[in-house]
């Protein structure tokens, strides 16, 4: 059984899917749960409330991840109230359409700021307390679209691309300072992010065929992984990106 008492997490994008999930399993774990939402105060409400019923203390902060103001205000918030963040899981991501030769510059910025901007930006927030304490886990969310890639949808493969890399160089920038860095890349999860694309007639049962496990996953079943890469049974685990996707990707991060 993991245990984290005492440990203050940071879960981006904590309101539904994978966040959510992830910011209960922590709760049960033991830990004090922060998350950030974009718009869905309900659903940053019942996550908290939920959190809040296991017995451990909840925050919830509206912030927009591409800007460096709103996280860096939210982590600010964080650290006066709990004086530490030893965990931050970045979850917050978006998935959207682009075409190339047909580029939408907006989508394109919109998406990258995100994915790739809000990582940073969250990272370099949190580092300096988790250096001075001496401790911290770093859990980034990715995809096997940053292993495989994605046709018509080659931005967000890269910036997932992008989050590898950058797992694999922190990971040994901040290992003197205790503090590990990994990853864990799902394929396909059934999700709110991924609803509109199971509507399609038939969809969701070909994706289903195409995973050697014969199953897509609900969003416990990536919480797992990042939980137990945040707990001390992964104590010697950094710069790991873990594929969790039922062996559909197996050449590795």
């Amino acid at each position: 059984m993991i245990r984290l008492e005492g440990h203050k997490v940071l879960i981006t994008g904590g309101s539904r899917g994978i966040g959510r999930a992830s910011a209960l399993m922590f709760a049960e774990a033991g830990a004090d749960v922060a998350i950030s939402y974009v718009s869905n105060k309900k659903a940053a409400d019942e996550v908290s409330q939920g959190v809040e019923k296991l017995g451990r203390k909840a925050l919830a902060y509206k912030a927009e991840m591409s800007s460096r103001q709103d996280i860096d205000r939210m982590v600010a918030d964080i650290l006066d109230r709990w004086g530490e963040i030893d965990i931050l899981v970045n979850n917050a991501g978006i998935w959207t359409y682009l075409e190339m030769g047909k580029l939408d510059d907006a989508v394109y910025r919109e998406t990258i700021g995100v994915n790739i901007d809000g990582v940073f930006y969250g990272i370099n927030a949190v580092v300096p307390a988790m250096k001075e304490h001496g401790r911290g886990s770093i859990i980034n969310v990715t995809s096997t679209a940053g292993v495989r890639g994605e046709a018509f949808h080659s931005h967000y493969a890269a910036s997932k691309g992008a989050l590898h890399a950058l797992t694999k160089s922190l990971a040994v920038e901040l290992a003197p300072y205790g503090i590990r860095v990994n990853a864990v890349a799902p394929v396909w999860v059934d999700t709110d992010m991924s609803a509109p694309s199971f509507s399609q007639p038939g969809f969701k049962e070909k994706v289903r065929m195409t995973i050697p496990l014969r199953r897509i996953p609900p969003a416990e079943d990536i919480a797992g992984p990042i939980l137990f890469l945040a707990s001390d049974l992964a104590r010697h685990v950094t710069g790991e990106i873990l594929d969790v996707n039922g062996g559909s990707v197996l050449c590795g991060g």
